[in-house]
């Protein structure tokens, strides 16, 4: 497979052909079948990048691999990772086709990062999932090494070296980064409960394969040393409901009470008036 430029990766699809995209997929790949492996119900889907067979670990009857662009495409083969089937169902995240309380399970991997509105697509994703659902949640750490080398390539653009911009340009250029912090709090606000958040690839944001290599012994350790640091994160979430109890109206209970104190003063009556017929 040919290796990418940074000056020609300008969308997702495009990054994952370089070797930093190939890495973050492939720890995706081994990480995803822990996080679904063991949620059951009937029905389970994968919102975007066929790359990724993120419901390849999971048991569910219905699982439906959805594209999230107009145009179908060929998965691109990744060394290691055996791609998802092309999907016979298109659709954008924001307006998903499953009626309410109707889904077991989502995986999102990187498609809040490219939605035109992320918000509107969690908003979807809080409709369709059925209480206690669970929903899965994969993105680019805007607090990582590789963010920092995307940081700086802005800098330069921002002061017109839009050549040197385009050199040291790392990750997509289209898409946005959500931290973990706020995607924690977008879920708190829709009653979603994070349950876990995972962190991998600490490499520094090297160009090749090769050099990646170099740095394996760094990404066995640092997850110790500066867990947060990682390129990418997973995050775990569960649709909560509150549960809700009637209560009778107030009144009963003085009704009750009323209805004892005259069955009560009536058996008195009764028993006085049999003692003076004696």
């Amino acid at each position: 497979m040919r290796s990418l430029m940074p000056a020609e990766i300008i969308g997702l699809d495009d990054w994952w052909h370089s070797p930093a995209g190939q890495r973050l997929l492939a720890w995706e790949q081994a990480c995803l079948p822990d996080l679904v492996g063991d949620v059951f119900g009937f029905n389970a889907a994968q919102l975007g990048v066929p790359e990724l067979d993120a419901l390849a670990a999971n048991r569910m009857p219905h699982r439906w691999m959805v594209h999230t662009h107009s145009q179908i495409l060929q998965p691109h083969s990744v060394p290691g990772v055996d791609p998802a089937p092309v999907a016979a169902l298109v659709c954008d995240p924001a307006a998903l086709p499953w009626p309410e309380n109707s889904m077991d399970l989502l995986v999102l991997p990187h498609t809040l990062e490219q939605s035109a509105d992320p918000h509107e697509t969690l908003r979807e994703v809080e409709r369709v999932l059925r209480p206690e659902g669970q929903v899965v949640v994969t993105g680019l750490n805007p607090f990582s090494w590789w963010a920092l080398r995307q940081y700086r390539a802005h800098a330069y653009q921002a002061v017109g070296l839009r050549s040197l911009a385009d050199q040291t340009l790392y990750l997509p250029r289209s898409g946005e980064f959500i931290g973990h912090w706020r995607l924690r709090d977008w879920m708190r606000l829709l009653g979603l409960d994070v349950q876990t958040v995972r962190f991998g690839v600490y490499h520094p944001a090297v160009d090749s394969e090769r050099w990646f290599e170099r740095w394996d012994w760094l990404d066995q350790r640092a997850g110790k040393w500066w867990p947060i640091l990682g390129a990418g994160y997973a995050m775990v979430a569960v649709k909560r409901v509150q549960g809700m109890r009637l209560l009778g109206p107030a009144w009963k209970p003085f009704s009750t009470a009323r209805g004892a104190r005259v069955a009560s003063t009536s058996r008195q009556a009764v028993h006085t008036q049999h003692k003076e017929q004696r």
